[in-house]
């Protein structure tokens, strides 16, 4: 019993720690005693006293008095660690302040210190001060002065180094010395791209403006408040307000080369070149930079791309603008506004920088494969150039002159080892891609190349020539071709012309009828404005039966457009869609060797429509003789090539009527 309230006795003195009670605890051998003794804690409460001694039981209040012991125990326990914890935090605070202070004495005894640091950030300053604007140079000055305020040694500091640092990396006052050889420029054009004669005249037209420019110290246009001197010659050097050279955009199908010809005209002026792919991008930020309350911010694609370029006049490519998207979180495109704006880029702020920046100077070409996708705005602040198909004998000489020089030293083989003729490589274009570009012949013919390479490291020798007979075991089962006699067979199918993001392409037009309500169902995945077409060329039957000699137009039709999975928008179905109707309720097949695209109207009016040039490209691969347009398209015409011209029938048509008399053969 003794040993039991001694046990008891020795728990009640590790909770009530040492004092005057736990100094005549162990003395007390009368549990009762214990007890009442307990009541003496100054931490009690009177309440607490109280019950103790009411307390009869000798158990009961031995209980009573270990249990708030207990509780007591474990709220010293939490307090002390509570205490442990602040104060290891405030010895490694303290320690680390200690070390940075020894760390920084070190540093100054060595030359090395943060006051050093900071003069380098100023002498590289200093050196480039006169290539910024005032306001630039004013606004680094005063981070400079708060970094000296706050200290390295704080957040805000590292932060504000970080921006000084940034800030001079760019390539301040390093600019490349234009070369303004035209006819220098016209030769890097010719040797890296066949044909798109067009497009170079254009882009040498772009250069020689800028070499006036240059020359003649023009950089805006002339004030129109400024009073006349009609004595005086033209001062080009008198004060104007900004304006740069116009922004070209490449339009075209994939490739064409649109990329290349950047890369040419960079090198043509002797400029950098840095491309910024745009595609998938859908936060502002990645153009105009992040705020600096960000954490991680940087500046903006543009002012990295300067970083990149190493110099304040690159051609910088804006790669894929068509396929800019937009969010919660900004919308890129109307952030581009400011950057392709000839009036405004001169002015460029970017969020990190916080500072106006001179954009001026930069030569940006933009890419796209389709125009209907980039907003209006950012169209009207660029002039396009259209890049239209490659003809398969274009092809064929691109790919003897560039592609497979290029293959052959890209997998160390001479020129001599294996044998591909003209007619093979137009084989491979014509049956094998079918194509508006030629990145699928590339990479046709690089399979034959490493077929013949594997020919060659395996031992065989003498030069391996590459045939037709070759061609289906090297590469497979060539494409099959479009049988349109075979889908034209039937009256109600009618072959069309459209534009996609990869070219020109043909496209038919299948209509049926059947009993029931009056209406038109379209299927195929259309638009809005093909649904619109189909319900136009409907009413112009509808109201010109009795002159087209027309039966039955009350019924009920169903126009479809095979290859469904492909999404199809645009007007220039319209006549396709009208003749497959008439040539459904007349019972005369429309020809298999004629295709059509245009624009038709409530009466009967065949209006222009785009993309003329990948059309009959599409038309002349599809092995189609004959073609028809609306008469306003004729000035399209001299963009296509000439073999292509040659090769096709265009019938130019005002009127609808005028389609059908082309277009269907006669009645039986």
């Amino acid at each position: 019993m003794a040993d039991r309230y001694r046990g008891v006795a020795n728990t009640l003195l590790g909770h009530l720690g040492a004092g005057r009670i736990s100094t005549a605890l162990p003395e007390t051998d009368d549990p009762s005693v214990l007890a009442d003794t307990v009541a003496y804690w100054p931490d009690l409460t009177l309440d607490q006293r109280v019950e103790l001694l009411e307390t009869l039981d000798v158990d009961a209040r031995l209980e009573l008095a270990t249990g708030w012991a207990q509780r007591a125990l474990e709220e010293v326990e939490v307090s002390r660690k509570i205490h442990d914890e602040v104060g290891a935090t405030i010895e490694k605070d303290q320690r680390e302040v200690v070390l940075r202070r020894q760390l920084a004495a070190i540093q100054d005894e060595l030359g090395e210190g943060a006051g050093d640091a900071l003069g380098e950030l100023r002498a590289r300053l200093d050196a480039i001060r006169d290539t910024m604007a005032e306001a630039t140079a004013t606004a680094i000055d005063k981070e400079f002065d708060r970094l000296e305020r706050v200290g390295e040694q704080s957040q805000e500091g590292s932060w504000i180094r970080t921006w000084l640092e940034t800030v001079l990396e760019i390539p301040w006052g390093r600019r490349s010395d234009d070369n303004h050889d035209l006819g220098a420029a016209r030769d890097v054009l010719d040797a890296d791209h066949t044909g798109l004669d067009d497009v170079k005249e254009r882009i040498v037209e772009h250069l020689a403006v800028r070499k006036l420019r240059t020359d003649r110290e023009v950089h805006s246009t002339p004030d129109r408040n400024a009073e006349p001197d009609e004595t005086a010659g033209p001062d080009f050097t008198a004060p104007t307000r900004r304006r740069s050279a116009a922004i070209l955009t490449l339009v075209g199908p994939p490739g064409v080369g649109k990329t290349s010809l950047g890369e040419s005209i960079a090198e043509a002026l002797g400029r950098s070149f840095v491309r910024m792919a745009l595609g998938g991008i859908r936060d502002e930020a990645e153009i105009r930079g992040h705020r600096r309350t960000y954490v991680g911010a940087r500046p903006g694609r543009l002012v990295r791309a300067l970083e990149e370029a190493g110099s304040m006049n690159p051609v910088i490519l804006l790669d894929e603008i068509d396929k800019l998207g937009a969010d919660w979180r900004g919308d890129p495109s109307s952030a581009l506004l400011e950057v392709l704006d000839p009036a405004q880029n001169h002015s460029f702020r970017d969020h990190y920088l916080e500072f106006e920046l001179d954009l001026s100077d930069v030569i940006f070409i933009a890419t796209a494969n389709r125009l209907d996708t980039i907003p209006e705005p950012l169209l009207d602040r660029v002039e396009i150039i259209e890049v239209g198909g490659y003809t398969d004998h274009e092809k064929t000489v691109i790919a003897q002159r560039h592609v497979l020089p290029r293959l052959r030293r890209e997998m160390g083989l001479a020129e001599a080892e294996v044998v591909i003729s003209d007619a093979v490589v137009a084989a491979v274009a014509a049956d094998w891609t079918r194509e508006a570009g030629v990145r699928g012949l590339e990479r046709n013919l690089a399979t034959l190349l490493r077929k013949a390479a594997t020919l060659i490291a395996t031992g065989q020798t003498g030069p391996i020539t590459i045939g037709f007979d070759d061609l289906s075991t090297m590469l497979g089962k060539p494409i099959p071709r479009e049988e349109i006699q075979d889908r034209t067979a039937v009256p109600g199918v009618a072959t069309g012309l459209a534009v996609t993001g990869a070219g020109g392409d043909v496209l038919f037009v299948e209509a049926t009828s059947m009993p029931g309500e009056p209406g038109l169902m379209l299927t195929g995945q259309l638009g809005d404005v093909m649904k619109e077409s189909g319900e136009i060329a409907r009413s112009f039957l509808r109201s010109h039966a009795a002159d087209l000699g027309l039966e039955n137009v009350d019924r009920r039709f169903h126009v479809h457009f095979p290859a469904g999975a492909v999404p199809k928008d645009g007007p220039s179905a319209g006549v396709t869609m009208t003749t497959a109707l008439v040539s459904l309720l007349t019972g005369r097949r429309v020809r298999h060797d004629v295709a059509m695209t245009g624009e038709v109207t409530l009466q009967g009016k065949v209006l222009p429509i785009g993309g003329v040039k990948d059309k009959l490209l599409a038309a002349h691969r599809a092995g189609l003789t004959e073609v028809v347009l609306a008469a306003r398209n004729h000035v399209d015409l001299d963009d296509v090539p000439d073999d292509v011209r040659d090769a096709l029938t265009i019938h130019l048509v005002s009127d609808v009527r005028e389609v059908l008399e082309i277009a269907l053969e006669p009645a039986a």
